[in-house]
C-alpha cells in the first residue's frame, strides 16, 4: 500500500468523447508514432509498499503521491463515493455507444483482492441491449500537471472500448473539446496496440493528436499493463509500463490553436461497449467483458 506523501523517483531516460454531464465526442485517429524511448524505470508496484519504489540520485525532482484508489473494499461492494461519481445513462454518449452505465454493483465493484472491476453484461436493461460502468472523480479529486497512472488488464473483443482518461475540470462551462481531454488507454479492435490522444480546441474530431504503441508479443487483455502519462506545463508524455511512445507539446498544434492543459482535470474509468472508435461486438464476441483496475494513483512534483 502506498500512502500520500510517498515518493517515486524515475530514473534517468535510457534511450472519450462523452461528458460528464453533457455528451461530446471521445474519438481517435492513427498517426505516426515518435521513436519509442524507454521511460523512467517503472517497475511493478502493484500494492507496493513506499520503500519498493523505485528512486535514482540522479532524476528530477521526485514525484509525490497526493491521491489514490488501492480498491481494497470487501468482494461485491462499490466504489469508494467519497473519490468517485457515477456517469448512468445511455444514449449513445456522444459516440453511438450501445451500452447504459449504471451504478449497480453488478456493473462495478471491488471484487476483495485489491481490484476494481468494471464489468460490460449483454442484457436488456433501460432499453438498451448491454449494461456497463463509467465513473470519475469530478468535483471529488481534480490537479493540474503531475503523473497520473493506472495498472490495468483490459477486456477484449470485437465492440469492446476500455479507457482510462482525463478531462478538463471547467467542462460544464467552458464545454468540450475547449475543456481539453487526455486519452491515457483507449484499446480497441487489434489488442496489442493502445492509443494515447490529446483532444482540444481545433484538434478534435479528426483531428485530434494521437498515437500508439504496439506489444512486442501477446495481447494486452493477456496481463496487467501500467498506463500512465506524465503532465507538466506545455509537455505531455504517454507511458506503456517503462516505454514511453508519445510526447505532445503546444508546437504539434495546429496553426492558431489553443493548448488546452494548463488548468486542473479529472480522472475517468470507462469500459463502452460499439461506438464509433471500435465498432458494434459481433458473434465472436463473449460475455460479460471485464476491466480490472488495481490501483489509480496521481503523482505531483
Amino acid at each position: 500500500m502506498i500512502a500520500p506523501g510517498d515518493l517515486y523517483e524515475p530514473a534517468p531516460l535510457h534511450v472519450r468523447i462523452a461528458s460528464t454531464l453533457t455528451l461530446a465526442t471521445m474519438l481517435c485517429s492513427g498517426c505516426a508514432v515518435p521513436p519509442h524511448e524507454a521511460s523512467p524505470a517503472v517497475a511493478d508496484r502493484s500494492k507496493a509498499p513506499a520503500s519498493s519504489v523505485p528512486a535514482s540520485s540522479t532524476a528530477p525532482r521526485a514525484w509525490r503521491l497526493v491521491w489514490s484508489d488501492e480498491f481494497d473494499g470487501s468482494a461485491g461492494s462499490s466504489i469508494d463515493r467519497r473519490k468517485w461519481g457515477f456517469d448512468t445513462g445511455g444514449g449513445g454518449w456522444g459516440n453511438q455507444e450501445l451500452q447504459t452505465y449504471t451504478d449497480r454493483t453488478s456493473n462495478v465493484r471491488q471484487n476483495g483482492h485489491g481490484q476494481l472491476e468494471i464489468i460490460a453484461r449483454a442484457e436488456a436493461f433501460d432499453h438498451h441491449d448491454y449494461t456497463s460502468a463509467r465513473i470519475h472523480t469530478a468535483k471529488r479529486f481534480t490537479q493540474r500537471y503531475g503523473r497520473f497512472e493506472a495498472r490495468i488488464r483490459v477486456p477484449s473483443g470485437a465492440g469492446i472500448w476500455p479507457a482510462f482518461w482525463l478531462l478538463g475540470d471547467d467542462l460544464d462551462s467552458a464545454g468540450w473539446p475547449a475543456c481539453g481531454e487526455l486519452d491515457i488507454m483507449e484499446v480497441v479492435r487489434d489488442f496489442r496496440v493502445v492509443h494515447g490522444t490529446a483532444h482540444g480546441p481545433g484538434y478534435s474530431l479528426g483531428k485530434e493528436l494521437t498515437a500508439t504503441h504496439e506489444l512486442a508479443s501477446g495481447s494486452l487483455a493477456d496481463d496487467f499493463h501500467i498506463y500512465a502519462i506524465e503532465w507538466e506545463p506545455d509537455v505531455v508524455r504517454w507511458y506503456v509500463d517503462d516505454t514511453r511512445y508519445e510526447r505532445r507539446t503546444p508546437a504539434d498544434l495546429p496553426w492558431g490553436a489553443r493548448w488546452a492543459y494548463d488548468h486542473p482535470f479529472f480522472v475517468l474509468l470507462n469500459l463502452a461497449v460499439g461506438g464509433n472508435f471500435p465498432g458494434p461486438p459481433d458473434a465472436s464476441t463473449r460475455f460479460p467483458q471485464t476491466m480490472t483496475v488495481d490501483y489509480v494513483r496521481v503523482y505531483a512534483r
